[in-house]
């Protein structure tokens, strides 16, 4: 059984957020105290009932997470349209994978509740981390380093364009 270890992530999942308000709901743009504010550039691909962000703090490049737009703490909150559209979205959110990163493998979870290891509980999101052979090293371990050969912008660039040409929605 191969192991998925971040060690490095508990400061930030223990840590008091500075962010107020929802972060998976700023990332669109919402109004934060009569401010507007402008999307945010992680954000791509933006559906109808939920949107694709990619993972500000990744275990692995490529790391997405596909999130309802609706501000929602739990999977039986959903409307079944909004379950349909988030279960496309990880079926597209894989196929970009795929296609951007030749990746080998994909870890998909959902963390409900804060002892499940949700770092952001109070909205629903689901994880993508793609995976390849041996891509845990002794930096890792040895340097408590994480190694990320591509920057999120690039990262962003690279998957937006896939998104826009694999992702056909249909009308809610």
């Amino acid at each position: 059984m191969d192991h998925l270890w971040s060690p490095w992530r508990l400061d930030y999942v223990t840590a008091e957020k500075p962010v107020s308000g929802c972060v998976f709901c700023l990332a669109l743009g919402e109004t934060s105290g009569g401010q507007a504010r402008a999307r945010d550039p992680l954000v791509v691909f933006d559906g109808s009932l939920a949107y694709v962000i990619l993972n500000r703090y990744p275990y692995n490049n490529g790391h997405l997470m596909v999130v309802p737009k609706r501000h929602l703490a739990s999977l039986v909150d959903l409307s079944t349209d909004e379950l349909q559209e988030i279960a496309v979205l990880m079926r597209v959110s894989e196929a970009v994978l795929r296609d951007g990163y030749k990746l080998q493998g994909v870890n998909v979870g959902i963390n409900l509740g804060k002892s499940a290891g949700a770092g952001i509980q109070e909205h629903l999101h689901v994880h993508l981390v793609p995976r390849w052979s041996g891509d845990t090293n002794f930096m890792t371990v040895v340097g408590e380093t994480r190694v990320l050969p591509e920057d999120l912008a690039s990262t962003a660039s690279r998957l937006s364009p896939i998104f826009a040409r694999l992702a056909v929605m249909p009308p809610s």
